[in-house]
């Protein structure tokens, strides 16, 4: 009986809570939504406080408090890890209150749900690009800003990001074992972006297509190609002395050397 009663008082107070919240969030009481919102809020209670912010910026709006309450709606939505919400939230207050106190942050917390609505590399990256504009923007707009440190980094994750899409699709040709293709694939990757992060991965897939496309051509071909393998190689020994590849690569030089040694016609299939 006494374990019943506990129970049913529990429920009678959570039932009484939220009646008062339900009064709250249809209340026109300014002061007392405000209060309770902040509680909310410091309590670490984000998403009610996100709705009482929201059920308040009507009634607030023109008033002095209308900035705060936009800018805690929109940081309510943020830690409640709503992003898309709170990235249109801050959009908006970055356009309502360029003057706020709030708005620099406003503008970085924006910054930070377009980054966190980005994709992993193997899906679409128009997001990715967008928020990279973004990001320059507010670097140029901002310089010598407390938050260019956290800029930076989002905008060095995002970048390999793409990096590593436009080496993937290169290095899929590879995999499918059309050497040619995907010499010529990763090729245009560095004309496009000669300081991609995975430059040392492309010249060695490059090396590597080469190689592979100058073994299997036929007889009258292999010279004129491995010749092109012999470029890319020395190309990649002179960039990276030190590569984990280096070894790979040394050994496929060693024999097309032996190759080009002969008389030409030896039969290389196998090598």
């Amino acid at each position: 009986m006494r374990k019943i009663i506990l129970i049913t008082a529990a429920i009678a107070a959570l039932t009484a809570c939220q009646t008062q919240y339900d009064a709250l969030l249809t209340s026109n009481d300014v002061d007392a939504k405000y209060k309770a919102a902040m509680e909310y809020f410091n309590t670490k209670k984000y998403q009610k406080a996100a709705q009482l912010f929201e059920s308040m910026a009507v009634l607030t709006s023109g008033t002095e408090r209308d900035d705060t309450v936009q800018y805690y709606w929109g940081l309510s939505n943020y830690r409640f890890k709503d992003y898309y919400t709170a990235e249109s939230n801050f959009a908006r207050f970055v356009e309502n209150f360029p003057r706020s106190p709030f708005a620099r942050d406003a503008e970085f917390y924006r910054l930070d749900c377009l980054y966190r609505s980005t994709y992993r590399y193997e899906l679409d990256q128009a997001p990715t690009r967008s928020c990279l504009a973004a990001i320059d923007e507010y670097v140029r707009e901002h310089p010598g800003d407390d938050h260019l440190q956290a800029c930076e980094a989002m905008k060095a994750n995002l970048q390999e990001r793409l990096d590593r899409k436009d080496f993937e699709a290169g290095r899929q040709y590879y995999i499918m074992e059309d050497y040619k293709a995907a010499r010529v694939k990763l090729n245009n990757v560095l004309k496009a972006n000669s300081e991609n992060v995975y430059r040392e991965d492309i010249l060695y897939y490059m090396a590597m297509s080469s190689y592979n496309y100058a073994r299997l051509s036929v007889e009258a071909k292999q010279k004129e190609r491995f010749l092109t393998f012999i470029d890319d190689y020395l190309n990649f020994v002179g960039e990276y002395p030190e590569s984990k590849y280096k070894s790979e690569l040394d050994g496929h030089y060693r024999k097309v050397q032996n190759i080009l040694g002969r008389d030409g016609n030896a039969d290389v299939k196998n090598n």
